[in-house]
């Protein structure tokens, strides 16, 4: 099955067997079931899931909008100017009730020079929508699709129809213009009835459940004999953005976007928009919700339920990064009762990044079949075992293949803030530990003493100038920023094998006020289940953003599956058990808080002497320069490049086999460079130094928080954005080739479609004179058509080629 995320509304789940054991099945059974002989490891590693072939990879993506026109025509202006709760802060600004500041300030934010508008919704006049597009609308804002006729409107509906000077409007999201795009583009009654079926196959993939637009593999990746599965993975990606990029531009043209002062941009970009993150300071937590939280149209059938959902997990979330400020003051970080409250309103979930599923076929295989003897039991205990020995080779990749950099300033180091929800995420002694060290790479001492803001803005910006406290540049702070990995508790550990344990984890954390029974726990590498998913697999969920698709993700995709490959072997040769990681938040945290020391780019951190952790010890003995810790009594001081070093002769030594076998020699020599040259290769160093050559800055303490992280946006917006369209028009480019073939041709499948939307012509002649107009944004409603049904049929074909591969 493919490894792609659906939506669990949209997807038939496989029924849970009611006679599932309540103990796992012995790893002799285990090796049996797998057919690896008990006295021989010889044969082992073909047999193990993950390696070989074994294997099905699809990945979701976040991507950023922005709406770019002046404050008069955009939706986000115009709601908040309109709004009932500007109107009373004026009203009670006159009457002495609020400070005239307030009122100033929302009226500066509306006074928007660059006018880019981040998240902002959208008008359309309805009238310009095809007739498939206008009965996919009415179907999306139905309270229940599955009634289809029957089913009466959402409650909010009328908040997306509107209308001035005698015209519908339709006020919507961009994560929802693009799907509507897609189905005007295949409405039209030109469009060939191949086409047409396989944009409505798509129009599922594009999601409305977030702030921003996501989408899922439009097709299941393979490894196959020219490719591995991370090159095809990011092949996959690279297209389906580039598919994005065109449903874009066409709605620009398509729905008079631009004609009515409206500007749609897509693009990756990891951090919520500075501006969205000001106006967040200024405005309560339902007003925040109201301008920026997805109404939840595309990708289930009861949307205003999935609406009120995400709802919950932003107030969720915002009550927990209250109480972590309370942990912080009993974990001895706060002293004093002088405290800088986090918001009320977090913009976490703004955040974007990029999962990657791999699937297993043989564990899928087996768990389909009842009389396997592999159960879902099983596959919950060895795939947490999995989980948890993955867990320590996850350095590797921060900052190396992904990153998110950022610069804050002397006055955003209040541990209430800067630290986000890693009070949740790590015990107080790492806690403890991450806090002193971050503080000493930032340089924040005056003559020895340690200096941390005091509170008052107007005094912290003057103790920065006066005692030149700059602050500090970190390598992924997305990572912090976001609850990426919650702390189990000693009662209840998430990932220790046993059934339903990640349920009473998520419990204990809501009677602490931390997390929300209802909601999915927060994991670096998740378990994907086959009785909920249809595929038994695990979701990476550490990845920010990619530099390049084709290098960076394709590389990292590959390390992923080797790791994960690793941690069967590990298990089936009995080496590594649930008893050598074992379960509690001490062991859980020590391992975590070098993952997320080296997204903030501390240099060391510590491992106690005594740890349990057997899978650590090994590590360790591997590491070069460990000493023990002059200031941690107890503890050995561990530098995180060595570590990673060591972690890259531990995956050579004991995935030897398994690299020659899958061919993923290059993969090693590609991490090697990026740990051991890390400002020429890694990926955070390369996205820094093209955010400063284009700020026109040497380096990133020559700017400020606001100066870098706006430079970084637009940097996002408008270079990278292209660099990516280039990619995925050379993959385009390929992608057509193999479509307009002679053996393709010969089969005679896509001939009628090709004839009717290119009428003979060479496909790639066709976007090599038209590749400029792409990147330059300039190209016509029909041109932009035509490029959307030809990827279309790529996704078609390839879609069917799996099927026929998998028997389907």
């Amino acid at each position: 099955m493919a490894a792609i995320s659906i939506p669990a509304e949209n997807f038939n789940p496989v029924h849970k067997r009611s006679n599932q054991p309540d103990k796992p099945s012995g790893l002799l059974k285990i090796l049996s079931v797998f057919g690896i002989a008990r006295t021989s490891e010889e044969g082992m590693i073909e047999l193990l899931p993950f390696s070989g072939d074994d294997v099905t990879a699809g990945s979701e993506t976040e991507l950023q909008t922005a709406v770019c026109g002046s404050k008069d025509d955009v939706d986000l202006a115009i709601a908040i100017k309109h709004s009932p709760y500007y109107r009373n802060i004026i009203q009670r600004a006159a009457t002495g009730e609020l400070p005239q500041r307030l009122v100033r300030d929302i009226e500066n934010h509306l006074d928007n020079t660059a006018m880019v508008w981040e998240h902002s919704w959208v008008r359309l006049p309805r009238h310009t929508l095809c007739k498939y597009a206008n009965a996919v609308f009415a179907r999306d804002i139905q309270a229940d699709k599955r009634k289809a006729a029957n089913s009466p409107l959402r409650h909010d509906a009328k908040r997306f129809v509107l209308t001035k000077g005698g015209i519908e409007y339709l006020r919507l999201p961009v994560s929802y213009l693009l799907k509507l795009s897609l189905a005007h583009a295949i409405g039209k009654k030109h469009v060939d009835r191949l086409v047409r079926s396989a944009g409505e196959k798509m129009m599922g993939h594009f999601l409305n459940d977030n702030t921003s637009p996501e989408t899922h593999s439009f097709c299941p990746v393979i490894k196959t004999q020219d490719q591995q599965v991370g090159e095809g993975l990011a092949e996959e990606t690279s297209l389906r953005f580039l598919l994005s990029q065109l449903l874009t531009l066409y709605a620009n043209r398509e729905f008079a976007l631009l004609d009515s002062g409206q500007q749609v941009q897509t693009y990756f970009a990891p951090h919520p928009p500075v501006r969205q993150r000001q106006l967040n300071e200024l405005i309560p937590d339902a007003f925040y919700r109201e301008l920026y939280m997805s109404p939840c149209l595309s990708g289930w059938d009861q949307g205003e339920i999935k609406r009120r959902y995400m709802g919950l997990c932003h107030e969720v979330l915002s009550r927990s990064q209250l109480n972590a400020a309370i942990k912080l003051k009993e974990a001895g970080i706060i002293t004093n009762n002088l405290v800088v409250l986090p918001n009320t309103s977090n913009i976490s979930l703004a955040n974007n990044g990029i999962h990657v599923s791999l699937g297993s076929r043989k564990l899928t295989r087996l768990l389909g079949n009842q009389e396997s003897g592999f159960t879902a039991t099983d596959e919950k205990y060895y795939g947490d075992l999995v989980i948890k020995i993955c867990e320590h080779f996850l350095p590797l990749f921060v900052g190396a293949h992904s990153a998110a950099p950022y610069r804050l300033d002397f006055q955003d180091f209040h541990p209430e803030k800067v630290l986000g929800f890693l009070p949740h995420e790590l015990d107080y002694t790492h806690l403890r530990m991450i806090w002193r060290r971050w503080k000493k790479k930032a340089g924040m001492k005056f003559f020895g003493y340690p200096m941390t803001p005091f509170g008052p803005e107007w005094l912290d910006s003057a103790v920065s100038r006066f005692l030149c406290l700059k602050g500090d540049y970190v390598n992924d702070f997305r990572l912090i920023n976001y609850p990426v990995a919650l702390l189990s508790t000693d009662e209840s550990p998430a990932i220790n094998g046993r059934p339903h344990s990640e349920q009473k984890l998520k419990n204990d954390l809501a009677s602490m006020g931390v997390f929300h029974r209802d909601m999915p726990l927060y994991m670096l590498y998740r378990l994907r289940a086959f009785h909920t998913m249809g595929f038994s697999g695990f979701e990476g969920r550490y990845y920010s953003l990619f530099n390049r698709l084709v290098d960076d993700m394709s590389q990292a995709v590959n390390l992923q599956l080797l790791i994960t490959a690793l941690a069967y072997k590990y298990i089936f040769q009995q080496k590594v058990s649930h008893a050598h990681i074992p379960d509690n938040p001490t062991i859980e945290s020590e391992r975590r808080q070098i993952f997320f020391g080296a997204a903030i780019g501390i240099p060391t951190f510590f491992v106690h002497k005594s740890t349990g952790n057997q899978l650590m010890k090994k590590i360790l003995s591997r590491t070069d320069s460990t000493r023990v810790s002059r200031r941690y009594s107890g503890f050995f001081r561990v530098h995180n490049i060595e570590y990673r070093r060591a972690l890259l002769r531990v995956i050579r030594e004991d995935a030897k086999d398994l690299i020659e076998m899958m061919h993923l020699e290059e993969t090693l020599s590609d991490l090697e460079r990026r740990i051991n040259e890390p400002e020429e290769f890694s990926a955070a160093s390369r996205l820094t130094r093209q955010i400063l050559d284009n700020a026109s800055a040497g380096h990133p303490m020559e700017l400020s928080a606001d100066e870098f992280n706006l430079a970084a946006e637009k940097y996002y917006r408008e270079v990278l954005k292209k660099k990516h369209v280039r990619e995925g028009l050379a993959l385009f480019t390929c992608a057509l080739k193999k479509l307009d073939s002679w053996s393709t041709w010969r089969k005679g499948v896509y001939n009628k479609a090709l004839l009717r939307i290119l009428d003979g012509r060479n496909m790639v002649d066709f976007l090599t004179e038209n590749k400029n107009a792409i990147l330059n944004e300039t190209l016509s409603s029909k041109l932009l058509e035509q490029l959307i049904y030809l990827i279309l049929l790529i996704f078609h074909q390839r879609n069917e080629q799996y099927k026929k591969i998998n028997h389907i």
